[in-house]
């Protein structure tokens, strides 16, 4: 491999947001979806706010790729749970006798991909591929439908055997609790050194002291992130197990990116992000090649409430070629004072690579739960494995104005909880995501084109 083929960068992949999208308050300890359940949402708007976001970070140089929605509604969830007839009537039956079972198959959560799965680049394991494992998503039934179809899209895009390597979800079971990336986070110097990988827990399945949250339940256990890095063949020497703070999963940080996000040597966090702070950074600063530049933002400066509201923490902390580094943030850091004054004196003014905060507007997103951050699945990749992507997801001017047109011709720009059982909606949606897969160029991933 010579010089340029080794050279490594980030790619970011968002989801589109899916045809489906609606505010049903579905994820018990997501603050932000369970305020906003039973609002009118709207589509069109929150699928074009994705895109615009994707569409300014390729303009700014950034690798952008695109991972497409789920099917839904899953009609063929309802099936199996026990509904009958045609689709009108399948969705006629659940309306009536489970009208949050419809409201769950009808999700448009795959939009927040930093769920997908976790990935670990091939600089950092032996056989050099890059390693995926579909989260499985377990503490919540409107995501746990996600896993197979993600499986697939992401074998799909990444289908070299040569470059890539994919391993299934783990089993979906409380024990086995697994939300992908967003309990995860690489620290190294460039992407092309070796890393280290802090895998956050909310809960020990077997042993542990018991001191776990008391409102709102941990979603990733520690035995899952073990197993995944067993996977993945990373070594003991490669990774930092971490323990989120119970106080913080209670005040609505259902996973860690909702209250630390990281990038290269820079870990910016929380106070109250770790249940031991000093103990995950000494071990981070031990086993990293080059020094941490932790980035710790005070209680005192921003409130837990602070942190979930604005979601300063799930925001895009992204290297710029002079090397320093590039923060995106949900225009709700500038509507709290004491977020947006942080940011000014901890952030830029600190001792730290962070040079410039961009503000982009991803509100529908955020109404549900999902800052900039939850929206993107990071994939450090080299030259040659960017040359063995499949398919047409890497965002350029083309495809960014072949997606618009898709979204604006088949996107409703109003939803309400109560359209989620017309059957048009349905047959909307198929039309749409069979047209996006010839758009895409990645064949036939959903349930409905595989009979």
């Amino acid at each position: 491999m010579n010089a340029e083929d080794n050279h490594y960068i980030e790619v970011n992949f968002d989801g589109l947001v899916g045809p489906t999208h609606n505010y049903s308050g579905l994820a018990h300890g997501n603050v932000a979806s369970m305020s906003h359940g039973g609002l009118v949402s709207n589509p069109r708007e929150a699928a074009l706010q994705g895109l615009a976001k994707m569409k300014a970070l390729k303009d700014a140089g950034y690798a952008q790729g695109v991972l497409p929605p789920q099917q839904r509604p899953d009609l063929g969830a309802l099936r199996a749970l026990g509904f009958s007839g045609d689709n009108a009537q399948v969705l006629a039956q659940a309306a009536e006798q489970a009208p949050q079972l419809l409201r769950a198959v009808c999700s448009a959560s795959s939009m927040w991909t930093a769920n997908a799965g976790t990935v670990t680049p091939s600089r950092d394991v032996k056989d050099a591929r890059v390693h995926f494992t579909p989260a499985n998503l377990q503490s919540s039934f409107h995501r746990y439908l996600e896993p197979e179809t993600t499986g697939r899209v992401l074998a799909a895009i990444f289908a070299s055997q040569e470059h890539f390597a994919h391993h299934p979800s783990l089993p979906a079971t409380p024990a086995f609790s697994d939300e992908g990336a967003a309990n995860h986070t690489r620290l190294c110097g460039e992407y092309g050194e070796p890393g280290v990988h802090l895998f956050v827990y909310g809960r020990q399945a077997f042993g542990g002291d018991g001191i776990e949250p008391k409102r709102f339940p941990a979603r990733q256990t520690l035995e899952a992130s073990q197993a995944i890095a067993r996977q993945h063949g990373l070594s003991d020497d490669q990774v930092v197990y971490a323990q989120q703070h119970p106080e913080a999963i209670d005040a609505g940080v259902f996973h860690n990116d909702v209250i630390a996000v990281g990038n290269g040597p820079v870990l910016l966090y929380h106070e109250l992000a770790f249940r031991d702070e000093e103990s995950v950074l000494d071990e981070l600063r031990t086993k990293m090649s080059v020094p941490l530049i932790p980035v710790r933002v005070p209680l005192e400066a921003v409130s837990l409430e602070d942190a979930v509201s604005s979601y300063l923490f799930n925001s895009q902390l992204l290297s710029n070629a002079d090397g320093s580094m590039t923060l995106v943030v949900p225009g709700e850091c500038q509507e709290r004072e004491a977020v947006w004054r942080c940011i000014q004196d901890y952030l830029l003014a600190g001792n730290n690579p962070i040079s410039e905060v961009v503000v982009k507007d991803v509100k529908q997103s955020m109404r549900n739960g999902g800052g900039p951050a939850c929206l993107r699945l990071r994939v450090v990749l080299n030259q040659a494995e960017r040359e063995a992507i499949a398919g047409r997801v890497m965002l350029d001017d083309a495809l960014y104005a072949e997606l618009v047109d898709w979204v604006e011709r088949h996107y409703r720009d109003r939803l309400a909880p109560e359209d989620l059982a017309d059957p048009k909606l349905a047959e909307e949606c198929l039309a749409a995501l069979d047209e996006l897969t010839r758009i895409l160029q990645i064949g036939p991933v959903y349930p409905f084109q595989r009979g």
